[in-house]
């Protein structure tokens, strides 16, 4: 796997550019990604281009035999466009404009911006397409960061009702499949349609749904056209985008198949600061971030990029210090940098970028710890580069094999709960990342695969949820022969958001003979007994002639199975999962662990991976030996 930095010369005086490049080539570094804000100083009046800065940074990268992954400044369009252009905006959800002044200041839909961008991606790749130096292009810069997918501009009503033409056909059709008859919502024309925002209450969940799909697509065709301009005027080049954490904006899968490269941006530590983790879990690994953060999302992103030549990924930015962007920003437990490194490693990636090179002095990133310090000193992280390129160099290349678990994960049903969660606690992510961590805690390797994913060949298949089943996906179950677990609330929804004919679970129901007949939601704090597990958050009535395999104190079915197929009719609390992963696990006959608290293990075609995210010193009997607070064991297989 090979290291690198992200850089802008464009901050720094040219005098420093040398120095810079010699010093990381010295770290161990061989990439350096550029390019991706700097649309001003590109072009900084409309039509006049400056190259020869950019020539000269390009070039004095190269001579120290680093090679540069060269991004489009699409994400950062200049005042003066904006000055030019000022409808091509987003509108947020409060109809409020969402200007120049930070980043990410555009709208997908904008016609007129996109066409701006066909002209400068095409004005790059026109000059440095066949440059040596450069080995790959990042498209844009984090698509939907700040809440940038859904904008309610003129120009995404206007995209939005051409979408629903195509996908509808007609209009009556269109009322049909949203159900309008419902308050006297029906159109008489796909005109009258406007975006599902600013309703007296909620607008109705099939207008959101497809408004969620028609945002979707909109990131996804944006890409592409940049796609298609640095396909013809750079062949051979790879192309990347640099996902996020915990996003579900959009269609990640999509994107992916548009791209040679998934990559994503690690900040391990913010996302446990920001997301749903408990308080005793944010302090338990406050510098170190919750054993399967990282993980989770590498083998995410391995698996949006799956393709017939093999799932290429990596890491576009790795967190090296404190961030400058959570509620709180600890600083990371000496070691994890390495430890981060390695573990990408150990997932398969092909690169680990830290972010960034040299903190900045000045703007909104300035608390933004780099690997070096704003005077040029070294910050705390340099040193374990060094370390971890030295493994790295130790090791070889670390190819990432078929795991034994596939997890299911849907961008479309995070927004199908998101847009009628019915409990407030009930949240998509959180309950595949438990799932996920119910794995990885018994010592599995997992692939997180899409629901049009091939599953032969694995030995267990969890679906943590799938309200909406995609075509074919049940014949997909039914020829497999492993275990399947099938989670709350899927099936529970037909394709245009309505509860299916018969019930959920709907299309299921030849695989798991079943009907849910009510479903509740249970508040924060309240808890139903069960032998070794509790019933939280959400509960379904089931009616079938099927012996439930699991009840509660009341004898009210919990689990069904029927063949491989396995029902939860419940929110599964972590005590539930572990069990269900014991039994899954024993009828495929995969052998499970008992890993200590913050260890986990990964393997790869050759060598076994041992980390230990506690804070304290662990004895691992995996490995046999005492794991240091971020330590790791690496072993031939």
């Amino acid at each position: 796997m090979k290291l690198g930095c992200c850089y802008y010369p464009e901050h720094w005086p040219e005098a420093m550019w040398a120095e810079d490049a010699r010093r990381m080539a010295a770290m161990g570094l061989s990439l350096v990604r550029i390019g991706e804000f700097a649309w001003s100083r590109i072009e900084p009046q409309p039509g006049h281009y400056d190259w020869g800065w950019l020539d000269r940074a390009i070039a004095t990268l190269a001579a120290a035999g680093l090679k540069i992954i060269l991004g489009t400044p699409t994400a950062t369009p200049p005042k003066w466009l904006v000055d030019r252009m000022p409808d091509m905006v987003a509108i947020d959800e409060q109809g409020r404009p969402r200007g120049f002044g930070s980043r990410r200041h555009y709208c997908f839909s904008h016609e007129g911006y996109r066409a701006e961008c066909r002209r400068i991606v095409t004005a790059l790749a026109d000059r440095y397409g066949d440059h040596p130096a450069i080995v790959m292009w990042q498209t844009d810069n984090e698509y939907g960061c700040h809440d940038t997918v859904l904008s309610f501009s003129a120009a995404a009503a206007a995209g939005f009702r051409d979408w629903l033409q195509a996908r509808y056909g007609t209009v009556a059709a269109l009322n049909t499949a949203w159900g309008n008859v419902f308050w006297s919502m029906e159109y008489r024309a796909f005109t009258e349609v406007d975006p599902p925002h600013l309703t007296v209450t909620e607008a109705n969940p099939a207008h959101w749904l497809d408004y969620r799909r028609f945002a979707s697509d909109q990131v996804a065709s944006f890409n592409r056209e940049q796609v298609d301009i640095l396909r013809r005027l750079s062949p051979g080049k790879d192309i990347t985008h640099n996902f996020m954490g915990f996003f579900t904006e959009f269609d990640h899968h999509t994107v992916g198949r548009d791209i040679d490269v998934a990559t994503w941006d690690s900040y391990p530590l913010g996302f446990l600061e920001q997301f749903w983790f408990s308080d005793a879990e944010k302090h338990a690994y406050l510098r170190q971030g919750h054993p399967d953060i990282a993980a989770f999302h590498h083998d995410l992103y391995r698996g949006c990029s799956a393709k017939e030549s093999g799932a290429r990924w990596g890491v576009m930015e790795q967190q090296p210090g404190p961030v400058n962007w959570a509620r709180f920003n600890p600083a990371p437990l000496t070691g994890m940098v390495a430890l981060w490194t390695l573990e990408a490693a150990a997932h398969g990636a092909e690169f680990t970028s830290y972010f960034r090179w040299r903190q900045a002095p000045f703007a909104q990133e300035q608390m933004h710890a780099g690997l070096l310090r704003p005077d040029s000193s070294e910050a705390e992280a340099a040193d374990e580069v060094r370390a971890a390129a030295a493994v790295l160099a130790d090791i070889g290349p670390q190819p990432a094999t078929q795991a034994p678990a596939a997890l299911v994960f849907s961008y479309e049903a995070a927004w199908a709960i998101g847009i009628q969660p019915q409990g407030a606690s009930f949240s998509y992510l959180e309950l595949v990342f438990e799932a996920y961590s119910a794995l990885r805690a018994r010592g599995l390797d997992v692939d997180i695969v899409s629901p049009d994913a091939d599953l032969a060949g694995y030995a267990m298949v969890l679906v943590p949820t799938l309200p909406i089943v995609p075509e074919g996906f049940a014949a997909k179950l039914a020829a497999l022969t492993c275990p399947v677990l099938t989670g709350p609330r899927s099936g529970s929804k037909t394709d245009s958001f309505c509860i299916p004919e018969g019930l959920a679970p709907g299309v299921l129901k030849p695989l798991i003979p079943l009907t849910v007949t009510r479903v509740e939601s249970l508040r924060d704090g309240v808890t139903e007994t069960a032998e070794g597990f509790a019933v939280t958050r959400w509960r379904e009535d089931v009616a079938s002639e099927l012996v439930p395999e699991l009840t509660d104190a009341a004898g009210r079915g919990v689990v069904y199975a029927h063949g491989h197929i396995r029902y939860c009719a419940i929110w599964p609390d972590r005590a539930l999962l572990r069990l269900l992963v014991e039994r899954m696990a024993g009828e495929a006959g995969v052998p499970l662990l008992d890993l200590p608290e913050g260890i986990r293990i990964r393997r790869t075609a050759s060598h076994v991976f041992a980390f230990n995210y506690s804070a304290e010193p662990v004895w691992a009997p995996q490995v046999g030996e005492v794991l240091a607070p971020a330590g790791w064991h690496i072993a031939p297989r």
